[in-house]
């Protein structure tokens, strides 16, 4: 069969139909492959990528957002620039030599603009590789510095020392310290035992010193107290005075006359008592 047998207008009708329908099978075909291949990549937020091309890391870091890259030649590693936070066990050894266990929980980020360098000399296990065994050797080092009681009354100055140094070592590789927590310090029973032993001893102390208080303040009361007695004797010692003494004599002579009703006394043989009256 050959075209003379078709009229021409019924040729042009079957080509039309074979490019449509060729038209139907490429567009899946091409949207496939376009999926597939996705020459395009998608930071989320919170992340930045490492452009990797061939396997070698690029330099310059994706920010968050849409981005084109080669299908089949480009990768792009999504890594995350929000805070993290990492908990770490560590022992140390004070400097009275008491053993020390605590749990140290730290808050930090990498710094967004130098992902590519971190990617690129230590991969994405920093925190076993980097943070982990800088815990363990500032635990050390700061431990070392202070004694067991001291790491208890001055908690606050550890804390701040163990937090610089960390943040120095992990500047290095571009990690930033955001902040440290620090558990309690637990020691050996040992140790335990002879903190409460001197906890108890200090506060029979405490108990003996304020018994002697309140007996001394009893004592400076009852002195006190036996001082302004003293006083108002002396006082009333000052103003008994010749004048009152005869004020007194003639105030005596007086009610003595008050009382007399006129008569002499009934037996005589001396003299007669004399009783002035003004």
């Amino acid at each position: 069969m050959n075209q003379a047998q078709y009229p021409k207008n019924e040729v042009e009708m079957i080509i039309e139909k074979i490019k449509g329908l060729g038209k139907l099978i490429i567009l899946p075909i091409a949207i496939l492959i376009l999926f597939v291949a996705q020459p395009w990549v998608i930071v989320g937020p919170g992340q930045r990528g490492v452009l990797m091309r061939l396997g070698a890391v690029q330099k310059g870091v994706l920010s968050e957002g849409f981005h084109f890259k080669i299908p089949f030649v480009d990768n792009v590693v999504k890594i995350n620039v929000q805070v993290q936070k990492n908990e770490a066990k560590a022992d140390a050894a004070s400097k009275d030599l008491q053993i020390i266990s605590t749990v140290i929980a730290t808050n930090y980020h990498l710094i967004p603009e130098t992902v590519d360098d971190v990617y690129q000399k230590i991969g994405l296990a920093f925190e076993d590789k980097l943070i982990q065994p800088a815990v363990q050797e500032v635990i050390k080092a700061v431990c070392a510095k202070y004694t067991a009681e001291e790491l208890i009354a001055k908690r606050g100055e550890v804390k701040s020392a163990i937090r610089t140094e960390l943040a120095d070592r992990l500047s290095v590789f571009n990690i930033k310290v955001i902040e440290v927590s620090v558990a309690d310090f637990n020691f050996s029973n040992t140790f335990n035992d002879a903190i409460e032993a001197k906890q108890v001893a200090e506060q029979k102390v405490a108990q003996a010193k304020n018994e002697l208080d309140r007996i001394k303040i009893e004592n400076e009361q009852k002195i006190s107290q036996a001082k302004a007695e003293a006083e108002g004797l002396k006082i009333q010692r000052q103003e008994i005075t010749e004048s009152l003494l005869k004020l007194r004599e003639i105030e005596n002579q007086r009610k003595a006359i008050e009382k007399w009703d006129g008569k002499l006394p009934g037996v005589t043989g001396g003299a007669m008592p004399f009783i002035q009256v003004k």
